[in-house]
Formats: structure tokens, C-alpha cells, sequence
């Protein structure tokens, strides 16, 4: 500081106290700064002697004059400094090693320096605080006594332990020695509380050290703050520094500088990976997911190490961990699962999803239950991957619907794994395998693709939204091979409001057994086999939870079976109507077929045999039977049922056909006993070739009965005693029995008594009774 700057500081407010001031203003500048030069001289003593007589408002000019001088010394160094770094570097005689010393020299002057400025904003600072002279020369006397007793001679000189105190704090914090910073912090509060208590120090040094104290905390704080916010701060110094900004009474900043630390970290990976552009592989989702919730692991355990349990802190971090959980289920979505996802590509999205709730449930041992968050974000997606990739399901077996060739064969997996081979194992597992046409070898491959997907995220609790899709598309299945049955506007209509499809036709028996075989074994064996996939946990849950879940699976196979029946029922009804309507819309089977047979005056007795339709009906059950004996192996009870319906179908059209039983009943013509007959024999033609077939069942039986009992009736109302003009039951059973080995090619033509059962061309009842009569005998 030049001459000037300490000529203005005794031509200050001081100049104007007392005779001694305007004595010592008329002195040498050089002989008035020989007090300030002495290693004695005593700040508080020279302020006191100075103050002694000024008033409060002088004191308060003289605090504005002090802050002032104290910027102006500021100014001072500045030119200082950069006129002794000019000199330096720009003199005539430039030296590095001297250069170097000299700015050694330099920046250890500014370092005491600055350790004066603050000694000297400190003392500027209690004086604006107001405290009164009077108090101050009071307590300066006090710690005069007081340094002369034995209690607080072992204190150091309270000016030179301030100044040291402080230079070596500075140290510290220059150092960054962060926890050696604290503990000297820790005991100059410790003095400080100790000096007040002995009263050791004057108010003003004390102020001074707690303004010191105070200001060395903030500063500390301010490097703790910058060393957690540095991405290179890492594990036992993080950890370290956070608990030393604790320890300073900022817990609730150190715990979310903590947080931050981890946050900027997983914000830096993100963009790493996003830049890497590998979004779509499994090893990438592994790799960013292991790494997310193990940041939030590292961060759950360094904030329970520093902090504790305490309830504001851990929810905190709960609140952090959920942000944080967000943020990745956002940039996966964005990034991974959308693309995936609208594609239909159902196996990605499902395995970005297990891998991530798995990382994610590990977190659960340590409180934080995140899985929640990612099923709040992951299950949209998902439901529109389920319902991209079932629309996919349905249009690729369209689009082979359309040229299959509706013949059942292995799958070509089969081929591909036993080439050649002829092993015995090889060909049982080739058998084991089904046999389907190629557009159902293909819908079961992508049904079984899809359940598997879906059956590794269980925990999305997607298992009836899976279902109801594989039913869905199933039903869609059975559409198209409703519609490869016939191309009639009646089965296009009955197709639940589906769209039409273009599919290629099923023209014979076996092609449409075929479509039958396709739905059984799906309904049946193959999609109940896909969806013990989705319940994989089965066997650790609790009996109760399985029991839950048994209901809901029994309604879904039967949803199936009804999805079965639809295709059943459409390939029965049309089969009937072939057999019932000619080509030209005219019906083979009417009424005037047996009230023909009593007209005109015949009374010549017919040759007694199943009517034609009942043959043809013979003849279709056969061939269907012979067909589905070989297609539906292992499941011969589809082929009954079948049988079964078919012939229901026919039965009960004549039952329940109002024309048919009008002309029978009121028509011109009455129904004569020899109608009545071949009605009968029609009828138990029919029973006994159902029987024969294990495909009669009890509500087939009970119309063929209502149908005779109505005949007999009609033939009753006339006048005529029915039973008079019927032979026994065992005439009926005959002729039919004839007339299945005759339709089946087993009976014989010849002389009657070689074969009595044959019947003759000519052959009547009465002749076929006593024929039957001379059998027995």
C-alpha cells in the first residue's frame, strides 16, 4: 500500500480524536506508521484509545470509512499485483528460475494478505454489529486479568492463535483436506464456546471468531458442494464428502447433492448408450438395465450409509428412486419397445420387459418396490404388441388359407430333424407329432411363439388378455375354414360379422374332414398345451391361487370347443342339405314319397327296403366314418360326435319340417298303412345302423320315436288300426340288417335257403316273416 493510501488512513475519522491525532497528523508519514510496523502493536488497544470519546454517530462513520478503505486497499493490491507480474514478465532482464521465485514470493504475500484482509472484515463486521466502547475496553480488561490466572494461562495469545487459527484453516481448505478442515472448525467452535464461557477473550475477538468460524463453514460447505456435484467423485469420497456436509448442519442439501451425483451419472450412461445406436438387441437392454438399478442400488446404499434410516431421508430417496425408474421406462419405451412394439415383433418388447423387472425386483431387499412404476409404463405397450402381433397371427393365416391344399401332413420340422433316419425313436417322435394342413402347421407355430413371449412376463398379470387374444385369432381361424367349406352366401353370413376372406375351397370329403381335423387338434391338444405356458408359477403357488385360476381355464376350453362346434355344425348342416335338396332346389325328402305307396288302388305289397335319401344317408355316414377313422387317431370320440350330428341334423329336419307332416297329417291324401310301413323301416334303418356305428345317441333315438309315434297317429286318424297293419319288430330289424349288408356289399343274391337274410326282389313282409319263421326253425 503506497504513502497515500496510509496518509488517508490517519487522516480519517481518528484524525479528528483528541490534540494527540492533529500532533501525530503534523508528523512524518514514515514516523506515523512505525506503530503499524512493531510486532506489538494491539489492534484493540490502538481502536480503544482512539474511541474512547466518540459518539455512536461517529462510530458509525467511522465503520463506513473502514469499508471503504478496506476497497480501496483492495484496489491497491490489485495494481500491485499486476504491476509486480508486469515487471516480471516484460523487464529488460528476464530470468525463469527468478520468475519463478518471485511469483512463489508473490503468491505467499497474497496468501498473508488475504489472511489480514479477513482478520480485518472481521473486526469490521463486529464493530457494525453496534458493539459499545465501553463494553469492549470492559472485556479487553476482563481478558487481561484473566490471561494473568492460573485457569487460562495454558490459552496461546489470543491475536496470535486467531491469525494462526485462521492461516491454517485457509490451508486446510486450499489443501482441499476436507475432514482435517471440519475437526479444526469443530474445535475452534469448541475454544470459542470455552473462551466465552471463561470470558478470555474480549466480545470483539470473539465476534471475530465466530464471524471466522461462520464464514469458513460456508466456504467449506461451498467445496463439499462442488466435490459431490464433480462426475470424477466416486464411491468412499462421494460418500465422504456428503457426510462431511452433514456433519456442517446440511444434511437435507448433502442428501439431494448425493442423489444429483448418481442422477447426472445415469443421465451420461443413457446418452452413451442411446449414442452406441445397438437398441435393438438383448445384450444392449441387459447391459443399460443392470447398469440403471444398480446406479439406484449404489445410491440406496450410500444414502443409508451416510444417513441413517431416518424417515425424511428415506423418503426421499424413494421419491429419487421412482423419478429415476420413470425416466428409464421413458427412454426404453421411446428408444426400444415402441419400435418392437408397433411392428409386432412380440418376442423383443417381452424381452426387454423380463429383463428389466427382473433387475428391477432385485431392488426389493432393499425396500424399494419399483416394479409397479415399470408396469404402470411397459403394460400399454405391451397390449398394443399383444394386439399387433395377433393381427399379424390372423393375417398370415389368411394369406396361406388361400392356397392351402387342405391335406394333412407332419410338420416340415419333423423332416428337418429325422432326415433319413428310420430309428425307432426317431419315428415315434416323428408320430407324436401333428398333422396339419399348412396354413394350421403355421397358425400353431405362431400361436405357440406368441403364448411363450407372453408367458415370461407373468408379472405383468397379462395372462387373460393373452387367452382372450389366442382365442380370438383361433375363432378367426375357424372363420376362414367355415368359409373354405363352401362359398355360399348363407356361410359368408355366419361368420359374425368377419370380413370375407379370399379362401381356397375345401371340394371333397376328406379335404373338409380336414378342416374339421385342423380345429380338434388345436381346440383339443394343441392351444391348451400353448396356454399351460402362460402359468408357468403353477407349481410354487399356493393351492388356493391354482384352484383361482382352474375356472377361468375350463371356460376358456370350452369357449374353444364352441369355436369347434361352429365348424362342426357348418360342415353337418350343409352335408344334410346335399342329401335333402337336389341341385335344382327340389326336396328328396317329402311327403309324397310314402303317401305315394298306398295310391292309385295298389294294393300290391312293395318291395320293402330303406328309402333312397336314408340310403344316401347310410352311404355318406360310411364314407365320412372310413375317412375320419384314419384323420382323427387317438381322438375317435371328435369322429363319433360328428357322425352323431350328422345324422341328428337330417333326422330332425324331418321332424321339425312343417310341410313334410302337413301333407301327412291334413293333406288330399291321407298316409296309408304301406307309408306308414316304409316310414317305420326308414326309421329303424336308421337307429340300427346308428347303433351299429356307436353314434346313436339318446336324443337321435327319442326323435326317430317321436316321428314313428306321429306317423301312427296320422294313420290312426284315418280310421285304420295302425298296429294291424304293421309286422313285429323283429321284421323291421331284419329288412334293415339286409339292408345294410346289401348297401356294405356282404350280402349274397342267391337261393333264400342259403341265406335267409338275403332279401329277393319280390320279397314281402309275409315272405320275409316266413323265410324268417323257417331260419329259426
Amino acid at each position: 500500500m503506497d504513502s497515500a493510501a496510509y496518509s488517508s488512513l490517519t487522516r480519517g475519522p481518528f484524525s479528528s480524536i483528541g490534540d494527540s491525532s492533529e500532533m501525530e497528523a503534523n508528523l512524518p508519514l514514515s514516523d506515523r506508521l512505525k506503530g503499524f510496523k512493531t510486532s506489538k502493536f494491539d489492534i484493540d488497544s490502538y481502536v480503544t484509545s482512539k474511541c474512547q470519546a466518540m459518539t455512536e454517530k461517529e462510530i458509525k462513520h467511522l465503520c463506513s470509512y473502514l469499508i471503504e478503505l478496506k476497497k480501496a486497499s483492495a484496489e491497491e493490491m490489485r495494481k500491485s499485483l499486476s504491476d509486480g507480474f508486469g515487471l516480471v514478465w516484460f523487464g529488460s532482464s528476464f530470468n525463469p528460475c527468478s520468475t519463478s521465485r518471485e511469483i512463489s514470493d508473490l503468491e505467499g504475500e497474497l496468501l498473508l494478505l488475504r489472511n489480514h484482509l479477513s482478520t480485518q472484515a472481521a473486526l469490521i463486521h463486529g464493530l457494525t454489529e453496534g458493539n459499545s466502547i465501553e463494553s469492549l475496553s470492559g472485556d479487553i480488561e476482563v481478558s487481561t486479568v484473566d490471561h494473568s490466572s492460573n485457569e487460562s494461562s495454558q490459552l496461546p495469545n489470543k491475536d496470535e492463535w486467531l491469525v494462526e487459527f485462521l492461516d491454517s484453516l485457509e490451508v486446510l481448505l486450499v489443501e482441499k483436506r476436507m475432514d482435517e478442515a471440519l475437526a479444526a472448525l469443530d474445535e475452534g467452535e469448541r475454544i470459542a464456546e470455552d473462551t466465552n464461557r471463561r470470558r478470555s477473550l474480549s466480545t470483539a475477538a470473539l465476534t471475530t471468531l465466530h464471524t471466522a468460524i461462520r464464514n469458513q463453514r460456508h466456504k467449506l460447505a461451498c467445496l463439499l458442494e462442488q466435490t459431490i456435484s464433480q462426475p470424477s467423485t466416486r464411491g468412499v469420497e462421494l460418500r465422504s464428502a456428503a457426510q462431511a456436509l452433514k456433519k456442517l448442519g446440511d444434511g437435507s442439501r448433502a442428501h439431494m447433492l448425493l442423489l444429483n451425483s448418481h442422477q447426472q451419472k445415469l443421465q451420461r450412461s443413457l446418452q452413451s448408450f442411446r449414442a452406441s445406436g445397438n437398441t435393438g438387441s438383448g445384450i444392449y437392454t441387459a447391459a443399460i438395465s443392470q447398469f440403471v438399478f444398480s446406479t439406484i442400488s449404489q445410491a440406496a446404499s450410500d444414502s443409508l450409509g451416510v444417513f441413517g434410516e431416518e424417515p425424511a431421508y428415506a423418503s426421499e430417496l424413494v421419491t429419487w428412486s421412482v423419478r429415476q425408474t420413470d425416466s428409464f421406462a421413458m427412454f426404453l419405451k421411446r428408444y426400444v419397445i415402441a419400435s418392437s412394439a408397433a411392428v409386432g415383433s412380440m418376442r423383443i418388447a417381452a424381452e426387454c420387459v423380463q429383463i428389466c423387472m427382473g433387475h428391477c425386483s432385485l431392488l426389493e431387499a432393499r425396500g424399494l418396490a419399483l416394479t409397479p412404476v415399470l408396469f404402470r409404463h411397459f403394460r400399454p405397450f405391451i397390449e398394443h404388441a399383444i394386439t399387433a402381433n395377433l393381427r399379424r397371427i390372423e393375417q398370415t393365416s389368411a394369406a396361406l388359407a388361400a392356397s392351402d391344399d387342405w391335406l394333412l401332413a407332419y410338420s416340415p420340422l419333423s423332416s428337418r430333424f429325422f432326415p433319413g433316419s428310420s430309428s425307432t425313436s426317431s419315428l415315434s417322435s416323428v408320430v407324436s407329432q401333428p398333422k396339419l394342413s399348412r396354413s394350421a402347421h403355421r397358425f400353431n407355430t405362431m400361436v405357440q411363439e406368441f403364448v411363450e413371449d407372453m408367458g415370461s412376463l407373468e408379472s405383468l398379470q397379462l395372462d387373460s388378455l393373452t387367452l382372450e387374444g389366442v382365442l380370438q385369432v383361433f375363432n378367426s381361424y375357424i372363420n376362414l375354414l367355415i368359409t373354405a367349406l363352401s362359398s355360399s352366401v348363407e356361410n359368408e353370413m355366419n361368420l359374425e360379422g368377419s370380413a370375407t376372406k379370399i379362401v381356397r375351397l375345401a371340394e371333397t370329403e376328406p379335404q373338409q374332414i380336414a378342416l374339421l381335423a385342423n380345429a380338434s387338434l388345436l381346440a383339443d391338444e394343441l392351444l391348451p398345451r400353448a396356454a399351460s405356458k402362460i402359468f408357468p408359477q403353477n407349481r410354487s403357488e399356493t393351492p388356493r391361487k391354482t384352484s383361482s385360476r382352474l375356472p377361468e381355464q375350463r371356460e376358456w376350453k370350452r369357449r374353444l370347443q364352441r369355436s369347434v362346434d361352429r365348424l362342426r355344425d357348418s360342415f353337418c348342416r350343409q352335408h344334410a342339405l346335399e342329401l335333402i335338396f337336389t341341385e335344382d332346389g327340389d326336396t328328396r325328402l317329402n311327403a309324397q314319397v310314402y303317401l305315394s305307396m298306398d295310391g292309385n288302388g295298389n294294393a300290391e305289397e312293395p318291395e320293402w327296403f330303406p328309402s333312397q335319401i336314408f340310403q344316401a344317408l347310410f352311404a355318406k355316414l360310411t364314407l365320412i366314418a372310413g375317412i375320419a377313422t384314419e384323420m382323427f387317431v387317438g381322438r375317435e370320440r371328435f369322429a363319433t360326435v360328428l357322425l352323431m350330428r350328422l345324422t341328428e341334423t337330417v333326422i330332425l329336419w324331418l321332424s321339425e319340417d312343417q310341410a313334410f307332416w302337413e301333407e301327412i297329417e291334413v293333406g288330399p291324401r291321407p298316409l296309408g298303412p304301406f307309408g306308414l310301413q316304409q316310414l317305420y323301416l326308414d326309421m329303424e334303418f336308421v337307429i340300427l345302423f346308428a347303433s351299429q356305428g356307436r353314434y346313436l345317441s339318446r336324443n337321435l333315438h327319442q326323435v326317430i320315436k317321436n316321428i314313428i309315434a306321429r306317423a301312427i297317429e296320422s294313420l290312426a286318424a284315418t280310421g285304420t288300426d295302425p298296429y294291424s297293419a304293421l309286422p313285429e319288430d323283429d321284421w323291421f330289424a331284419e329288412v334293415a340288417q339286409i339292408a345294410i349288408k346289401m348297401l356294405t356289399g356282404k350280402g349274397s343274391f342267391g337261393n333264400i335257403d342259403r341265406d335267409v337274410t338275403s332279401p329277393t326282389a319280390s320279397v314281402s313282409a309275409k315272405s320275409i316273416s316266413s323265410v324268417h319263421s323257417h331260419g329259426s326253425n
